[in-house]
């Protein structure tokens, strides 16, 4: 609840109200998540993705949207994951810059990334939101560049679901080869 992050402080405040009103919900707290067009991988593809304020440094373990949707069905159907708190997160950790990476090699086009100070980041955000009628980004994203995901030891994780969650190493060919079409050798 101390985050620098107006949307982390939003949230955190949320799990407290819906637990003090409904002691029994269970409280789900995805990692960012890969799947079919997810704003992870398509993001990083995509010309869009141009400025950066923290030299993609934020680290974090992404979650496959496959094992986040059985994690769900699991505790639709089991009556003792009720006023529990689950970290849905992937097994391995990763800078963002890693994963840019990735999906470069994959795409066999290197993304250009250039770096600003978060407060020239923040100010051109507003700006170009205002020029365009879809939310592109905004100041409390780039202040979330700066923030790395920490995992509450009190929670409960897919192990404790009898989930192995995927790598998203395993996935990024199969889910950017779909937008980006396979590269024929002539």
């Amino acid at each position: 609840m101390h985050s620098s992050s107006a949307f982390y402080r939003t949230k955190g405040r949320g799990e407290q109200v819906v637990r003090s009103i409904f002691p029994e919900t269970t409280i789900v707290r995805p990692a960012p998540v890969f799947g079919f067009e997810d704003k992870l991988l398509h993001k990083l593809a995509g010309q869009a993705n141009l400025f950066t304020s923290n030299h993609m440094q934020e680290r974090f373990r992404p979650v496959h949207s496959i094992d986040v949707g059985s994690a769900l069905a699991v505790m639709a159907e089991d009556d003792s994951t009720a006023g529990e708190t689950y970290e849905l997160y992937g097994p391995k950790e990763y800078s963002m810059a890693e994963i840019a990476t990735m999906v470069d090699r994959e795409i066999i086009k290197h993304r250009r990334h250039i770096n600003l100070p978060p407060r020239i980041l923040k100010s051109l955000s507003e700006w170009y939101n205002r020029l365009i009628w879809w939310s592109q980004t905004c100041a409390d994203k780039v202040e979330r560049e700066f923030i790395d995901q920490k995992v509450d030891p009190k929670a409960k994780t897919f192990k404790d679901l009898g989930i192995e969650p995927a790598n998203i190493a395993n996935y990024t060919f199969h889910y950017l080869v779909s937008i980006y079409g396979p590269v024929s050798v002539a």
